[in-house]
């Protein structure tokens, strides 16, 4: 029975390491820098892949606008069954009946089969002409929906990615402190057991030690919830495990230099109603054409065939005709709506040109407002990094007078705080930094 049992349990076990195996083997081990994690959101982010379905729509759409200008061929087959023939009435002296009297006569067979082939071509066509003259810029105008579409990406991916650089840096600064802290509560320890201490100075370190690690598991958990951002922004599987190589540090955010030359040109969304603005012109030349005639050729070729019974392979029942037609169509009035649609193409126009100028002044504004909040944060960056240090080097002071006995909890108690307030505030300082020079370049166009 012991044999049976332990048989059983090793089954279990073999099944749960073989499923186990299996939902690692599904886990994807992905370790990227910035520009790598760009790239793979590039490949699998919804958004991008719907501004690239974008496209392709317009391109069945420019092809829709391509095919007027082909020809149009159309074949059609039918057949009529006369359940009634119908009757003529001619007058009786034609088959010498009475003046005055009429007889009824059947014109025709019960069975008619028709057979035909229709070519239309057009040969002249403002509007269409037009369309196939649109066609690059409307697909143009997709490419470059698709391009912000990217940039906007690109932009939340380096402010997340560098926020978690930044936090993964502050939880290595409260290990640090939790190190220190621990190493204060052992001295309290010791010298409470020696009796240079009291009981309220090893509470208040206990104290302390559970605020850091409190604020360690807090900071652990923004930086798994910002990792969960991170993979769902480019479109990766949670389960995947990703990891970031990049780092941050003070003298690379220091570094940074911002230029004041940059051209609207650059910007993705100017260059988006530039090209609107092209399509808009393409709109209102499309609507004057329709003043001038349109000239289209038709052509067709029919067979017909009549009979009381059908007989598609009867010989000598088959009778062919065939027309070949010029068709020129004049607009002489329409009530004005060649003019209401001309005059809204006009004013379609207008706005266009009105929001190119209202997003240069923006333009304007997101470079200058960079710019200021950058130089502001540089400042406070240096300010904060020099407190920073000069808070770590009192607290390590202090801990050491404690430790000799020349120092009091409260001093060790206020030398934390005032250090865990630096160390927030230049964090704080370094990543506003980054994000400035972030919304600088997205600003200018060269992010």
């Amino acid at each position: 029975m012991n044999r049976k049992i332990q048989t059983k349990y090793r089954v279990v076990l073999v099944a749960l390491g073989f499923w186990c195996f299996a939902g690692q083997a599904q886990t994807t081990i992905h370790r990227f820098s910035a520009k790598e994690a760009i790239d793979y959101a590039s490949k699998n982010s919804v958004m991008v892949k719907n501004a690239l379905l974008d496209y392709q729509i317009q391109q069945q759409s420019n092809r829709a606008t391509t095919s007027q200008a082909l020809p149009q061929l159309t074949g059609s087959l039918g057949l009529t069954d006369n359940l009634q023939i119908p009757t003529t009435l001619i007058p009786g002296e034609f088959v010498g009946q009475p003046a005055g009297t009429f007889v009824p006569l059947q014109f025709g067979t019960q069975y008619a089969t028709n057979a035909s082939l229709t070519l239309k071509q057009v040969l002249f066509d403002g509007q269409v002409f037009v369309g196939l003259q649109a066609r690059q810029a409307s697909l143009d105008f997709y490419i470059k929906k698709q391009e912000i579409t990217e940039q906007m990406l690109r932009a939340n991916i380096y402010k997340i990615y560098y926020q978690l650089l930044v936090s993964r840096t502050q939880m290595d600064q409260i290990d640090a402190n939790i190190a220190s802290q621990m190493e204060l509560l052992h001295s309290s320890s010791e010298m409470y057991k020696n009796g240079f201490a009291e009981k309220l100075d090893m509470d208040k370190a206990t104290v302390q030690l559970a605020n850091l690690q409190s604020e360690k598991i807090q900071t652990a958990f923004n930086i798994d919830n910002g990792y969960l951002g991170l993979k769902v922004l480019m479109g990766m599987p949670i389960r995947d495990s990703l990891y970031l190589t990049d780092s941050v540090s003070y003298d690379m955010v220091r570094d940074a230099v911002l230029g004041d030359n940059y051209k609207y040109s650059d910007r993705r969304d100017f260059q988006l109603l530039e090209i609107n603005r092209s399509l808009n012109e393409y709109n209102i030349k499309r609507y004057k054409k329709m003043y001038i005639p349109s000239v289209s050729l038709n052509a067709s070729y029919a067979q017909n065939q009549y009979g009381n019974e059908i007989n598609l392979f009867k010989k000598n029942t088959w009778y062919g005709s065939s027309f070949v037609g010029l068709n020129v169509s004049i607009p002489i009035f329409d009530g004005f709506y060649k003019d209401a649609n001309v005059r809204s193409a006009q004013y379609q126009l207008r706005q266009t040109e009105n929001n190119m100028d209202s997003l240069k002044i923006r333009i304007d504004n997101d470079v200058k407002q960079a710019q200021l909040r950058f130089s502001a944060s540089l400042a406070s960056l240096d300010y904060q990094k020099k407190n920073m240090d000069l808070a770590e080097s009192v607290f390590e002071q202090t801990k050491k007078k404690y430790e000799q006995g020349l120092g009091s909890n409260t001093e060790i108690t206020s030398a934390l705080s005032d250090l865990k307030s630096a160390q927030a505030n230049y964090f704080n300082a370094l990543y506003s930094a980054i994000v400035a020079r972030v919304d600088y370049r997205n600003a200018i166009g060269a992010l």
